[in-house]
C-alpha cells in the first residue's frame, strides 16, 4: 500500500514539474522576445525608419473605422498584435490624426502628391468623412495632385475619393451606391420558442429600441420616423459627392430599373458603368497606376516601388511620442464621450458615468482650463450614468467655465441627455440626435427552465424578496417599473425644457423617442448651430472671453505601473519582426457576429434601475 502511495505521489510530482517547467519556458520565451526587441530598439534603430522621403507621395492608407476616440487596448495585447502581424478585429483610425497629417503634408516640401488608398476604410459617419474630406480639399490648395486608387470603392470610401483630382479604378473592379437603410433583426418568435419571457417598459411612440425583442417586424411609427432622417442623410451624401465631383445629383441611381438600364448599356461591366457615368476618371491596372506615380515622384531608394511616405510613418514624424510640456496659457479642454453610456468606470471607447464625470471634474479643477468642449459620439445608454455626467456639466458651469457640446455622428437619447444642459449645442448637419424617450427591459427564464425540468421555489420575509430572472415577475412589480420609466421620461422632458427654453409640451412634441438629424434638429430648437468640433472650440473660447489659448484633450491619468508597461511594450512592438497570418472573411460568419453583437449590447447595459435612454436604431447601414 505504501508503495502504491509513493508511486502516485511521484506521478503528481512529475506532472507538476513538467507543467512548471513549461510555464517558465513559455514566459521566458516571451521575455527573450521582448528583451531582444528592446536591444534592437536601443542599438539598431534605423533613424531613417521614421523619416519623410524626399519628393515622395503621401500614401494615405486608412484601415478601419474613423473615430473621435480609439477603444482602449491592453499594451501587451497590442504588442502581440503588431509583433505577430495581426490586426485588431475592429481597427480604428483617429480623425484628428488624419487631419494633422494632411495639414502638415500640405506645407511639407518633401511631399509632392497625395495618394488615397481607401480599401480598408469601413466608414465612421458622414460628419467624420466630411472632416477628412475638408482636410483633403485644404491639401489641394497647395496645388499638389491628389489621386484615389482602388480595386473597388464602397459608398463611404467613394465619399473621400470624390475629392481627389483623379480617381482610378481597376478594370476588374467596380462601385455601386446603395443609399442608407436600417434593416435590423427581430427576435420575438425565437424568444417565444426558447420560452423566454420578456418584460418591456417604455415611453415614446417612436421609441423603437425594444422592437427587435417585442416584434417580428418594424412598426409603422418607426418606419415613418426612420425614413425621414435616412432620406435626409442620403440627400446630404448626394449633395456633398455631387459638389466634389462636379456632377448632377440626378446621376445617382435610386431604382433597380434605372441601375439595370445603365448597367446593360455598359455591357454588364461594373467598372465600365462607373467610367461611363463619370464616377471615375480612368480604368487602370495596378501596374499602370504604379508607372504613373513613379513618373511623378520617382522610385524608392531600392528601385522596387513608388517613392512613397506612408501615413503611419508621417504620423510618427509629426506626432512623436514625446512628453507634453505644460504651459500656463489659458486652455479650452476637450472631453470625448464616445460609445454606449454605461454605469461606473469604463475604458476609452465606452462612456462610463463615473469615468467620464471624472474627466470633466479634472477639467473643472484645472485652474488653466477656462472652458470645456464635450465632444459626443454616442447613441445613449444608462439613464443613471447619463445624469451623473450631466451633473458634472452643471458643476463646471457653476465654477464659471462654459461648456459647449459638439455632436459627432450620434448624440441621441442618453447622448442628448448629457448635451442638453450645456451652454451651447453644436451639431453636424448629419448628426443623429433626439430620440428623447425611455425604456426598461429585462428577461425572465422561468418557462425555459421549466421546460428543462428546473424549478425555483422558496420563502421570503416580504413579497419583495427573491426577485430573480428565474422566477415570474409579479404584475405589481411590473407596474412599479413602468412608473419608474414614465418618471424618468418626465425628468428627461423637464431637463430639456429648462435647458432649451422650451415648454414641456413643445419638447414632448419632438420627443416620444423620435430621431432627427442635425439639419432638422436646429429647426426644432434641439441644437443651436451646425458646425464641427473646431467651431465648438471657438464658441467655448468666445464664451470664456479668451483671445490667446491652447486646446488639449483631457485624458485619464495613468498610474506609474500603466505608464511603465505602455512605454515598455510601445518600444518593443515597433521593432520586433512580424509574422503573417491568413485572414478569412465569410458573409455567414459576419452575419452571425452581427447577431451576437446585438445581443451583446443588450447584455452590456447595466443601469442600476434597468432604465435606459438608448437609441439602438441609430446605426446607419
Amino acid at each position: 500500500m505504501a508503495a502504491k502511495g509513493n508511486w502516485t505521489k511521484s506521478l503528481f510530482i512529475g506532472l507538476w514539474t513538467v507543467l512548471n517547467f513549461t510555464r517558465k519556458l513559455f514566459f521566458n520565451l516571451i521575455f527573450i522576445v521582448i528583451f531582444v526587441g528592446l536591444i534592437i530598439a536601443i542599438t539598431g534603430q534605423d533613424d531613417e525608419q521614421f523619416t519623410v522621403n524626399k519628393d515622395s507621395a503621401l500614401f494615405l492608407t486608412l484601415n478601419g473605422k474613423l473615430v473621435i476616440e480609439k477603444e482602449s487596448i491592453d499594451p501587451f495585447e497590442q504588442f502581440l498584435q503588431e509583433s505577430l502581424g495581426s490586426e485588431p478585429e475592429n481597427p480604428e483610425v483617429l480623425v484628428r490624426d488624419v487631419v494633422k497629417v494632411l495639414e502638415n503634408a500640405q506645407k511639407d516640401r518633401r511631399i509632392k502628391a497625395l495618394v488615397l488608398d481607401l480599401q480598408g476604410l469601413t466608414g465612421g459617419g458622414l460628419d467624420k468623412l466630411r472632416t477628412v474630406a475638408n482636410a483633403i480639399d485644404a491639401f489641394k490648395e497647395s496645388e499638389k495632385p491628389v489621386y484615389a486608387i482602388g480595386d473597388y470603392f464602397s459608398q463611404d470610401q467613394y465619399y473621400l475619393a470624390a475629392h481627389a483630382d483623379s480617381i482610378y479604378l481597376n478594370p476588374m473592379g467596380g462601385l455601386m451606391f446603395e443609399g442608407y437603410g436600417r434593416y435590423g433583426m427581430y427576435f420575438k418568435d425565437m424568444l417565444e420558442k426558447l420560452k423566454v419571457t420578456t418584460h418591456i417598459f417604455r415611453v415614446g411612440t417612436y421609441k423603437s429600441a425594444v422592437e427587435p425583442i417585442m416584434r417580428n417586424d418594424m412598426s409603422e411609427e418607426a418606419k415613418e420616423a426612420e425614413k425621414q432622417w435616412l432620406d435626409g442623410y442620403w440627400a446630404q451624401y448626394k449633395a456633398d459627392v455631387a459638389a466634389a465631383r462636379g456632377i448632377d445629383e440626378a446621376n445617382f441611381d435610386e431604382t433597380l430599373e434605372g441601375l439595370l438600364a445603365k448597367f446593360e448599356a455598359a455591357g454588364g461591366d461594373f467598372a465600365q458603368y462607373a467610367l461611363e457615368n463619370n464616377w471615375v476618371d480612368a480604368l487602370k491596372t495596378r501596374e499602370e497606376v504604379r508607372l504613373e506615380l513613379t513618373e511623378l515622384v520617382g522610385e524608392d531608394e531600392n528601385n522596387h516601388g513608388v517613392n512613397l511616405t506612408s501615413f503611419n510613418t508621417y504620423l510618427k514624424v509629426v506626432n512623436p511620442p514625446m512628453p507634453v510640456i505644460e504651459s500656463d496659457m489659458d486652455k479650452v479642454a476637450i472631453v470625448v464621450a464616445k460609445g454606449t453610456i454605461l454605469d461606473g468606470s469604463q475604458k476609452a471607447g465606452t462612456i462610463g458615468g463615473d469615468s467620464t464625470a471624472r474627466l470633466l471634474r479634472k477639467a473643472r479643477l484645472d485652474d488653466n482650463v477656462k472652458a470645456v468642449v464635450l465632444q459626443i459620439d454616442s447613441p445613449g445608454g444608462s439613464a443613471f450614468a447619463s445624469e451623473i455626467i450631466r451633473q458634472e456639466v452643471l458643476q463646471l458651469q457653476q465654477a464659471g467655465k462654459p461648456v459647449i457640446a459638439s455632436m459627432s455622428t450620434y448624440a441621441a437619447s442618453g447622448g442628448y441627455w448629457i448635451a442638453a444642459s450645456t451652454d451651447r449645442i453644436i451639431a453636424s448637419p448629419s448628426t443623429i440626435t433626439g430620440s428623447i424617450g425611455v425604456f426598461g427591459m429585462f428577461m425572465t427564464y422561468e418557462n425555459s427552465l421549466d421546460y428543462l425540468g428546473i424549478h425555483s421555489d422558496g420563502v421570503g420575509s416580504t413579497e419583495l424578496a427573491g426577485f430573480s430572472t428565474v422566477r415570474p415577475l409579479a404584475p405589481e412589480f411590473g407596474q412599479i417599473l413602468q412608473r419608474n420609466v414614465e418618471n424618468t421620461y418626465g425628468n428627461f422632458l423637464s431637463l430639456v425644457s429648462n435647458a432649451r427654453g422650451m415648454s414641456v409640451e413643445e419638447v414632448d412634441s419632438v420627443a416620444q423617442g423620435r430621431v432627427w438629424i442635425g439639419e432638422d434638429a436646429i429647426e426644432l430648437g434641439l441644437v443651436d448651430q451646425l458646425g464641427t468640433v473646431d467651431d465648438a472650440v471657438v464658441a467655448a473660447a468666445e464664451l470664456a472671453e479668451l483671445e490667446n489659448y491652447d486646446t488639449f484633450y483631457v485624458q485619464r491619468t495613468l498610474s506609474a505601473q500603466e505608464i511603465f508597461w505602455k512605454e515598455f511594450f510601445g518600444q518593443a512592438m515597433t521593432f520586433v519582426g512580424k509574422w503573417q497570418f491568413a485572414h478569412a472573411d465569410s458573409a455567414l460568419v459576419n452575419e452571425f457576429k452581427r447577431v451576437l453583437k446585438e445581443f451583446s449590447l443588450v447584455n452590456q447595459l447595466n443601469d442600476p434601475k434597468g432604465t435606459y435612454v438608448l437609441c439602438l436604431p441609430c446605426d446607419v447601414k
